[in-house]
């Protein structure tokens, strides 16, 4: 066995069954894992790695690292060996990761077996309190110990039954649930997609055995020759892996990212989502057998790769026309797949079922349009017209792809559209989807049903053509330079428009607004970056055109500031067609992205100054068409506005605590705003994989949300860091998306009112400031801070990582905290295990503010974590960061990358972040009554320790690598021996290193 085994039993006890399972495999991998490395390295690799792992304390924190033989030994290590041992490293976590993934996903299948069980009244009475609701019942209270899932729908629906929540509340609900999950690339996917092929094959392969040992054991016997054939093939994967490099070739174009983003719709989710459906649709009728479900489309996906050019020049008009092309070929293979296997299904002759005449009218339309088709299948399908009726709609959908090919190879697109015209096409999904329901209505009508052709309906429903909707972003100053430079060529405005007041704008953007007279020439004699921006909307334009509105419909505006920065936006959209000042309605939705603390604060105001306004009003209702009007706001019909708020760059400008209280805030705030206006508002969460940018539980995080700010509708990114962990596998992905919109119907049925209690927002005003000022202090008021962050983390090597289309750095040349981009940030900070971003501050915060009343404000903060979503969430989430922090590794990193001459200064910078985490760690065991970090989570605490033990050596190996990197080259340091390896060899070293702790900590940035 293994020193990290080892460690293992020693560390966690037998809780379950599914326990013994997880340790019993990671020892199979684990052995697999060396053999491969003797196989592959010698016996004296894998003695080497033994060697370097070396004993960590409970917590599988680092021994103390002075003076230590482990890292003379790393210190000692030629090159390629180095590079190898962090490889044999990685490979390892990237092993274990599987694992852990392939157990949780059994785990929810087995918990979805238990939820589908109909409880009784009398378990329904005994599931715990109504504060409880969402954390998890008592096995013992409920019979045969199964108990409904935290977070399923299985636990939500008998509770609002028992709380007799009235069900017209749900019903309301349930028909207006819009729950939008949108895909992002810019966060660094570290992994590459030939990997992730690996990784999944590992998976099946585990699946397999799974089944093969559960056999086994059902008749007494412990192995067999399926078990290790099975086994022999997971080292065979293994050894491939081995061999395969894991670091991108290249720089990935912005369409290699929308590739390796939408595989986990071709893999996964365009068939797992109908089987969310299907679980609230059942469960909802065990609880309210009267109540309907939400519409298929209740949870929808939305994408920004390939659309976001916010800092990113490498997403072009012709990028964003393919992207969308490779969404709906992707889809219409789906749909063409699915079209065979129903084929196959609805043999069914006129001899022995009726059909009616309209669907026997529909196939002699087809006739008429497709002659060709007919005469292929008019013999063989003489008497089987369901089958007939859909090789017409194949023939049209393989028309529609074929036609949709060419669009993405044309090079003119206006020309390319004219000359596909002439073969019978699908323009829409909603034509394909007529077609289908023909289909269905015949079945219904019969007596028949079709469980296939129902969930190919509904993955139509949801998908549609389009498969997610793009939003378009773009930076705001990008829109008041184009302006600018418009207004000065134009010779529209007294004074160049940059000197204009915010009022000033205001008046003349509404002005020109209003007016039908064109404002951009044809013809474009403008700066390139000008030029870029109006063709933007021009390509919105022509995709709503070619691809339906609901494509590409939102556009969002990061660093909004005022409301002019929104009215700048629509006048690009009105010259492009995308609004028409006739009508006053439009085909574009403004966003606003309000990211700094600042923005978040001025939000409600600019949401106000925009309401104000007639003419946005009425965009917002729909134009001039509908009912309403007069001036007074409350008569007004409902209309609905999108506000994102980041949670990435405030967590950057402030702090953690200071980020998220000021985006609760402001969610409450604009809650206020729109409601005199009549204005529902759908929160966009711009929130990150790492705690330091806003990730962590969904689940947690949407209860903590502000009680009436969701009312059934959220939008969150979903960063491309942990797309992997929540969609790789089907039931993992089934279970996220049922957590998330449980937690939606619960946060907006049974809000807790405690946002509302004025002290508390009070005190927790006062936390978040001193947070802030304590943050800022270090980070922005410091002035050895920002040498200190260069040299003792990786910044610079990461931005040199092959992984993203996008710069690291919003501005080039910059070497300011302000110009970097959040990702890399959060990245650099993790990689030195400081994970300084989502934490500092929190306990100097805690501290002051128990400082003033030690007991009573003890006992305060004790019953906010116990009573208070927000502030449990809060907590929850730095207590998960401290545990994956290690400071005897931060202090390696300080001791060996800082220059001779900075190592004093940089000293006392690691003191008072040092001082920082032990009064953190301390404050936050204090308020859970934890004796460790995690011991609320037993199962979190386990894969943190599991991994925590095995990245110190990683991150010996990365200083190690970095130092000889950096000292490359530099002969006349006293001390220094010229390197014998090339300054490429050593920088894959280092990138080689990056790798293996972004899976060890399973997040990157």
């Amino acid at each position: 066995m293994s020193p990290t085994l080892e460690r293992t039993d020693r560390q966690f006890n037998v809780s379950s069954t599914s326990d013994v399972r997880l340790r019993h495999r990671l020892k199979v991998v684990e052995d697999l894992w060396e053999s491969v490395l003797r196989q592959e390295c010698g016996q004296q690799m894998v003695d080497l790695l033994r060697e370097l792992n070396p004993m960590q304390s409970e917590e599988g924190q680092a021994p103390d690292l002075k003076d230590s033989p482990v890292v003379s030994k790393i210190e000692q290590l030629d090159l390629n060996d180095a590079i190898r041992a962090a490889r044999g490293f990685a490979l390892y976590f990237q092993l274990i990761n599987i694992v852990e993934q392939h157990y949780e996903q059994r785990d929810q299948q087995k918990a979805n077996v238990s939820n589908n069980l109909t409880f009784t009244e009398e378990t329904i009475s005994r599931i715990d309190t109504p504060e409880e609701l969402g954390d998890g019942t008592n096995e013992s209270q409920v019979p045969g110990g199964v108990r409904p899932e935290k977070g399923t729908f299985s636990s939500l629906f008998p509770k609002l039954r028992q709380l007799n929540v009235p069900p017209q509340l749900i019903q309301k609900l349930l028909d207006q649930l819009d729950i939008r999950l949108v895909f992002t690339a810019h966060p660094t996917e570290i992994v590459r997609r030939t990997i992730r092929g690996k990784q999944r094959r590992i998976a099946k392969i585990l699946r397999q055995l799974d089944r093969v040992e559960d056999g086994l054991r059902s008749v007494g016997m412990t192995s067999s020759l399926e078990a290790e054939a099975l086994e022999n093939q997971l080292m065979e994967e293994i050894r491939l892996w081995w061999r395969t490099d894991e670091l991108h070739q290249f720089k990935p174009t912005v369409l290699d990212e929308v590739e390796y983003t939408l595989h986990y719709f071709r893999e996964v989710l365009f068939d797992a989502v109908p089987q969310l459906y299907q679980r609230i649709k059942r469960t909802l009728k065990a609880s309210f057998p009267y109540l309907e479900p939400p519409s298929y489309n209740f949870c929808q996906f939305g994408s920004w790769v390939g659309a976001d050019r916010d800092g990113n020049p490498s997403v072009t008009p012709r990028v964003t026309w393919q992207t969308a092309c490779y969404q709906r070929n992707l889809v219409l293979e789906k749909y063409i797949s699915a079209l065979d296997s129903l084929t196959e299904s609805l043999s069914l002759s006129l001899h022995w079922s009726e059909v009616l005449p309209e669907l026997l009218e529909s196939v002699e339309q087809d006739r008429l349009q497709m002659s060709e088709v007919y005469d292929r299948h008019a013999i063989r399908y003489r008497q089987e017209p369901y089958r007939l009726k859909l090789a017409y709609i194949q023939q049209r959908l393989e028309n529609t792809r074929d036609r949709n090919l060419s669009l993405y190879h044309a090079e003119n697109w206006r020309v390319q559209i004219r000359e596909t015209e002439t073969l019978p096409i699908y323009r829409s999904g909603s034509e394909f989807l007529a077609e289908l329901q023909l289909i269905q209505r015949n079945l219904v009508e019969t007596g028949l049903t079709c469980s296939e052709l129902d969930t190919l309906i509904c993955q139509v429903e949801i998908y549609g053509f389009n498969l997610a909707h793009l939003d378009i972003r773009q930076e705001s100053s990008r829109h008041s330079d184009t302006i600018g430079e418009l207004a000065e060529y134009l010779q529209v405005l007294p004074k160049p428009y940059d000197d204009l007041t915010e009022e000033e704008r205001v008046e003349w953007l509404v002005s020109e607004l209003k007016t039908r007279r064109p404002l951009i020439p044809t013809e474009l004699p403008f700066s390139d970056v000008t030029k870029e921006t109006i063709e933007t909307f021009r390509i919105v334009r022509l995709l709503q055109q070619e691809f339906g509105t609901e494509l590409c419909q939102t556009y969002i505006i990061s660093m909004s500031r005022q409301a002019s920065d929104l009215l700048e936006v629509l006048l690009l959209a009105k010259e492009a067609g995308l609004y028409d000042p006739a009508t006053g309605s439009g085909t574009l939705m403004v966003i606003p992205l309000f990211e700094t603390v600042e923005d978040l604060k001025r939000a409600p105001k600019v949401m106000k100054d925009l309401f104000e306004l007639p003419l946005y009003r009425t965009l917002l209702e729909g134009g001039y068409g509908r009912e309403s009007v007069g001036d007074h706001p409350r008569r007004r019909p409902t209309a609905l506005q999108e506000v994102m708020l980041g949670y990435s760059d405030s967590n950057k400008d402030s702090g953690f605590l200071s980020s998220n209280w000021e985006i609760h805030k402001a969610q409450k705030a604009l809650q206020a705003v729109g409601d005199p206006y009549g204005v529902k508002l759908r929160i966009f969460h711009g929130r990150g994989g790492s705690v330091g940018r806003g990730g962590g539980p969904a689940y947690e995080a949407i209860l903590a949300q502000p009680g009436r700010t969701i009312d059934g509708r959220i939008k969150i990114t979903e960063q491309g860091e942990v797309l992997a962990s929540k969609y790789s596998l089907p039931e993992l992905a089934i279970y996220h998306l049922e957590t998330v919109t449980s937690a939606v119907i619960q946060s907006s049925l049974l809000g807790s009112g405690f946002d509302d209690i004025d002290p508390w927002n009070e005190t927790m005003e006062e936390l978040a400031w001193r947070s802030r000022e304590h943050y800022r202090s270090l980070i922005y008021e410091e002035p050895d801070f920002i040498d200190f962050f260069m040299q003792v983390t990786p910044i610079e090597e990461i931005s040199q990582l092959q992984i993203s289309s996008r710069p690291a750095r919003r501005r080039k040349g910059k070497k300011d905290i302000g110009s970097l981009r959040a990702i890399p940030w959060v990245f650099s900070w993790t990689q030195s295990r400081f994970l300084l971003p989502a934490w500092y501050g929190v306990g100097t915060a805690l501290h002051e503010f128990l400082e003033e009343e030690p007991q009573e404000h003890l006992k305060l903060l004790r019953y906010f974590y116990l009573k208070w979503p927000f502030f449990k969430m809060a907590v929850s989430k730095v207590e998960m960061t401290l545990a994956k922090v290690d400071l005897q590794i931060a202090d390696h990193y300080v001791r060996e990358l800082s220059r001779p001459e900075d190592r004093d200064r940089f000293a006392a910078l690691f003191d008072r972040i040092a001082h920082e985490y032990h009064l953190t760690r301390d404050l936050v065991l204090t308020i859970t009554g934890h004796k460790r970090l995690l011991d609320g989570d037993p199962s979190l605490q386990r894969s943190v320790q599991l991994r925590n033990s095995t990245i110190v050596p990683l991150g010996l190996l990365q200083v190690s690598l970095l130092k000889r990197l950096r000292q490359h080259g530099i002969s006349s340091t006293p001390g220094v021996i010229q390197s014998r390896y090339s300054k490429g060899e050593l920088l894959r070293g280092a990138l080689l290193t990056l790798n293996g702790i972004a899976a060890g900590m399973r997040n990157t940035g």
